[in-house]
């Protein structure tokens, strides 16, 4: 997708948007009933009588479901606003012998699709390897002639970085680095990042604009981690936008579980499902029908028996929970678990959409800092959901 394609789908998407906004904002597990049911009963009945074990088939394809109007044509709708084509790609020359020791295998398979999309005019002089962790990635796309600059925050990961990169003779420069303080970039910098989080790939569009850094490639991640409380559009069609996005809505395109496995998945069940007993209960005990936030708590408390679970949670928040019955009450949570995952199907229909928006106000960002840009996807959505990519360069 490229500049006018991307101009016109960001205005196509906040349109979108903006109107349907009143069936992804409100979030299920917060609300008992929805604002959308009494417009929407007959999808909001379908949902709520379907299985826990329904919602987890549905919930990374939830356009197939043949639910009652409008949920039809909101997923066509959404379908054809959130494709985009997967970028073109060059083969990269054949890593270096047991270069991938020490990366688990789906990160090496993400690096081999973000490295292969890299076509750029110039070939590039110095790679920027941004929030590089062990710099996998940047030793991955180095070539002979080529420098490589890797910044990380995290001592540990830098020395296990250098590490590496001694053992394969590579000379690179790992480097402690605040990427939200003050960071020497220049013009001869080839910055990448593959899934840098919120403020920290932001950071890196704003300083290699204004550095005037000649080509830079991006897959953004976890758009809702931001210091802000409310998320600061970059472009100036994103601020013109009458959306206005909470770290809780830019929280949606993260929902997908494509890479979780059984365990985690399991743990997540069993952790919501309480938390939905304890909602009951607190609104209960406080006579008063609105959700109660609660801190996040350690896995170990999942071992505790449900009623102990209650008891010491209530006790956080003040609250004394009596006599209860604990059987039934851990049994609605699961009931209502089923009820919200169903729910949240109408929400997954926007989580593509919210993506691409956010990642279409990058790109429009860099355009109008004098960047050629082109958007599409680096890899199939089953490698990582998370495979939105913007390529940049400047002549």
């Amino acid at each position: 997708m490229r500049a006018r394609d991307v101009e016109a789908r960001f205005k196509a998407l906040d349109t979108f948007l903006i109107e349907h906004q009143g069936l992804w904002r409100p979030r299920p597990f917060t609300h008992r009933q929805l604002p959308w049911e009494a417009e929407h009963p007959a999808l909001s009945q379908w949902l709520r009588q379907r299985s826990l074990a329904d919602a987890e088939t549905a919930h990374n394809h939830p356009h197939d479901l043949p639910a009652p109007a409008p949920f039809p044509q909101l997923a066509s709708q959404a379908l054809a606003l959130g494709a985009v084509d997967k970028l073109p790609t060059m083969p990269l020359e054949p890593a270096r012998h047991r270069l991938n020791v020490d990366v688990p295998g789906r990160k090496w398979q993400q690096i081999e699709a973000f490295g292969a999309a890299l076509r750029f005019a110039q070939t590039p002089k110095h790679w920027l390897d941004w929030c590089a962790g062990k710099g996998h990635l940047g030793r991955r796309l180095l070539q002979s002639g080529q420098h490589l600059t890797c910044l990380e925050y995290d001592p540990a990961l830098i020395a296990a970085g250098q590490a590496l990169s001694e053992h394969h003779g590579l000379p690179v420069t790992h480097r402690l680095q605040d990427v939200m303080a003050d960071v020497a970039l220049s013009a001869e910098h080839t910055p990448v990042a593959l899934h840098a989080c919120g403020d920290l790939h932001v950071r890196l569009l704003q300083l290699a604009s204004s550095a005037g850094c000649k080509q830079l490639a991006l897959a953004p991640c976890c758009y809702n981690r931001i210091g802000a409380e409310r998320y600061q559009a970059l472009s100036s069609a994103g601020q013109a936008s009458a959306l206005q996005l909470s770290i809780d809505d830019l929280g949606l395109p993260l929902s997908e579980t494509v890479t979780a496995g059984a365990r985690v998945r399991r743990q997540r069940d069993i952790s919501m499902a309480r938390r939905l007993g304890f909602d009951h209960l607190q609104r209960q005990l406080r006579g008063c029908d609105d959700y109660l936030p609660t801190p996040s708590l350690p896995s170990a408390w999942l071992d505790k028996p449900f009623a102990d679970y209650c008891r010491e949670l209530a006790a956080l928040k003040g609250l004394s929970t009596g006599g209860q019955d604990w059987l039934a009450l851990e049994a609605h949570g699961w009931r209502r678990l089923a009820e919200v995952r169903n729910l949240e199907l109408v929400r997954g229909l926007f989580r593509r959409p919210l993506e691409l928006w956010l990642v279409l106000d990058r790109a429009l960002f860099l355009h109008e800092n004098g960047y050629r840009i082109e958007v599409g996807s680096f890899c199939d959505a089953t490698l990582t959901p998370r495979n939105l990519m913007v390529l940049a360069e400047r002549d």
